[in-house]
C-alpha cells in the first residue's frame, strides 16, 4: 500500500500504475470464451461492452481519479488507446465474403476482441511514463487544474456556448450556420491610445477640442453625441470641430450640427451594427415582438448583443445611448412634423438593422424596442451568469463539460434503457395492429382468419398475450 501511495504521489509513476492496473484488471476479469458471430464461432473472445464494464468498475471502485464521475464514453476512449497500442485486437469477421478488421473500438455487445498474447500485466501501452501521463490528459480523465480557468479563450468559449444554447431556447432558427461561425468587422476605435501617432496630427487636437467642449457643459445630449464621434472619420470630426467655436453660446445649433454629422455617417452604405450574420436571430426576435412576447424578446436581444465582438458592441451601445437622449421629447425638436422618437428611428434604422428579407414594419418594431429598452439591452441575463458559472465549475472539477450544457435538447439513455424503450414501443404498435385486425368489422371472417394466422406466425408472444384463454377460439 505504501508503495502504491508513493507511486501515485508522482504523476509519471501514477500514470504507469493506472495503466498497468487497467491492463491487469482487463486480462483477469473480462469474460473470455468461444463466441458466435455471423454464423461463425471465434475462440478466446470478449465483448467490447464487457471491456468497458470491467475497466469502468475498476476505476470507480479503486477511486483512481478520486470521486469525479467518469463517463462511459471516456472509458471507451481508454479502450481505444489500449487497442491502438496492441493490448488487444479486433476479431476478424467476414462480411459478404471479405475480411473486415475494425480499427475503431466499439462499446457494443456485437463487437468481438481478443487479447494479444505478448502483452503482460506489467507492460504498458505506450513507450514512456511521460507519454502515459499525456495520454491520460488527452482523454480528459485528469482533474483540470483551477489555473486553467484563468485562460481567457476558455472562458470566452464558455460564455459564447451558453449564450447560443439559451438563444436556441428562445428563438426559432431555420438553420444553425449563423451561430456556428463568427464574422467580425474588426473596427478599431479611433483614439489616442489605439493610434499613438494621432497625438502629432491636427485631427487629434480637433477630437480633444470636442471632448473639452462636451465636458464644459453638463449636458447628457452633448456628452452622448461626442462619445459617438469616436467612430466617425477624421474629416467629419475636423469639420464639426472647426464649426463649433463660431457658436459657443448657440446650444441648439451645436446639437443640430452634431446630430447631422452622426446621421450622415451612419446613413452611408455600410454594414449594419446588428450584423446580417445573425439575421435569422433578428427575424426570430421580431416575431417575438409581433406576438407580444416582450420579455423573451428582451432576453434574446441581450444574448444576441453578447455575441457581438467587444468593439462593435461598444459602438452600438454609444449610438443607442445617443439615440435615447435625442428621442427625449423635452430635448431639441429634430423635425417639425413628427416627434423626436420617430425622427430618431427613421434616421438610424438602416444603421442598426438592414436586410431585404426583413419587412419594414418588423425593422421599425425592432429598432423602437431597442430604443425604449436602451438601458437594459446591454445587461447580461442572470440566468446566463449561472449557466456559465456552473459550466466553469464542471471544468474546474474535472467533470465532463459536455454533460453540463445548461439545457437538454434530448434525454440521455443508457443502452439498456434504449433497448427497453424501443421494445416497449414495438410491442405497443403490434398490440394496436392486432386489435385493429381482430375488431375491424369491415374485414371478412375469412380474411381476418388469414391475417391473424400470419400475425401468430410472426409474433406468437404478442398474439398469446392479447388473446389469453380465448386463443383456442380464434381458429375455430
Amino acid at each position: 500500500s505504501s508503495f502504491a501511495d508513493s507511486a501515485m504521489a508522482h504523476k509519471p509513476f501514477r500514470a504507469t500504475f493506472i495503466w498497468s492496473s487497467i491492463i491487469s484488471t482487463l486480462q483477469s476479469q473480462v469474460e473470455v470464451k468461444r463466441r458466435r458471430h455471423n454464423l461463425k464461432y471465434h475462440n478466446d473472445c470478449f465483448l467490447g461492452s464487457d471491456a468497458v464494464d470491467v475497466i469502468l468498475a475498476h476505476l470507480v471502485q479503486n477511486k483512481l481519479f478520486g470521486d469525479m464521475e467518469i463517463p462511459r464514453a471516456k472509458v471507451a476512449r481508454v479502450c481505444q488507446a489500449l487497442m491502438d497500442y496492441k493490448v488487444f485486437e479486433a476479431v476478424d469477421t467476414k462480411v459478404f465474403g471479405k475480411d473486415k478488421k475494425r480499427s475503431m473500438f466499439e462499446d457494443s455487445s456485437c463487437s468481438l476482441y481478443r487479447q494479444e498474447e505478448s502483452v503482460h500485466s506489467s507492460s504498458t501501452p505506450v513507450k514512456s511514463d511521460q507519454s502515459l501521463e499525456d495520454l491520460l490528459g488527452n482523454l480528459n480523465l485528469n482533474a483540470v487544474d483551477s489555473s486553467a480557468l484563468n485562460s481567457l479563450p476558455l472562458v470566452q468559449d464558455v460564455w459564447r456556448e451558453q449564450t447560443i444554447l439559451r438563444l436556441l431556447q428562445l428563438v426559432d432558427l431555420p438553420v444553425l450556420d449563423t451561430l456556428l461561425e463568427e464574422k467580425g468587422r474588426g473596427l478599431q476605435m479611433r483614439n489616442a491610445q489605439s493610434e499613438p501617432n494621432l497625438v502629432c496630427r491636427s485631427n487629434y487636437l480637433d477630437r480633444e477640442i470636442l471632448k473639452a467642449f462636451g465636458e464644459s457643459h453638463a449636458d447628457d445630449w452633448l456628452s452622448a453625441s461626442i462619445d459617438c464621434l469616436e467612430y466617425l472619420p477624421d474629416q467629419a470630426v475636423v469639420e464639426v470641430s472647426r464649426t463649433l467655436p463660431a457658436c459657443p453660446e448657440e446650444m441648439e445649433k451645436c446639437k443640430r450640427l452634431l446630430f447631422n454629422a452622426i446621421v450622415q455617417y451612419y446613413n452611408q452604405n455600410r454594414d449594419p451594427l446588428l450584423t446580417n450574420h445573425y439575421f435569422d436571430i433578428h427575424t426570430g426576435i421580431a416575431e417575438l415582438l409581433v406576438n407580444g412576447k416582450s420579455e423573451q424578446a428582451l432576453e434574446a436581444l441581450q444574448l444576441c448583443l453578447k455575441l457581438l465582438d467587444s468593439q462593435n458592441r461598444e459602438e452600438f451601445r454609444r449610438l443607442l445611448c445617443f439615440m435615447a437622449v435625442a428621442a427625449d421629447p423635452a430635448e431639441l425638436r429634430l423635425e417639425k412634423e413628427i416627434e423626436n422618437r420617430m425622427a430618431v428611428k427613421r434616421a438610424f434604422s438602416k444603421a442598426i438593422v438592414k436586410h431585404k428579407s426583413l419587412a419594414k414594419g418588423k425593422v421599425d418594431l425592432l429598432v423602437l424596442f431597442l430604443l425604449d429598452n436602451q438601458k437594459d439591452v446591454f445587461k447580461i441575463p442572470g440566468s446566463l451568469h449561472k449557466l456559465v458559472s456552473d459550466k466553469l465549475s464542471f471544468i474546474q472539477h474535472g467533470q465532463d463539460p459536455d454533460v453540463c450544457t445548461g439545457y437538454t435538447f434530448c434525454q440521455r439513455l443508457s443502452g439498456q434503457e434504449y433497448y427497453g424503450s424501443t421494445r416497449k414501443s414495438t410491442n405497443d404498435e403490434l398490440w394496436k395492429l392486432l386489435r385493429t385486425i381482430h375488431e375491424n368489422p369491415k374485414i371478412s371472417p375469412k380474411e381476418k382468419k388469414r391475417l391473424l394466422g400470419q400475425f401468430y406466425k410472426s409474433h406468437p408472444d404478442t398474439f398469446i398475450q392479447y388473446f389469453g384463454d380465448r386463443i383456442s377460439t380464434v381458429y375455430t
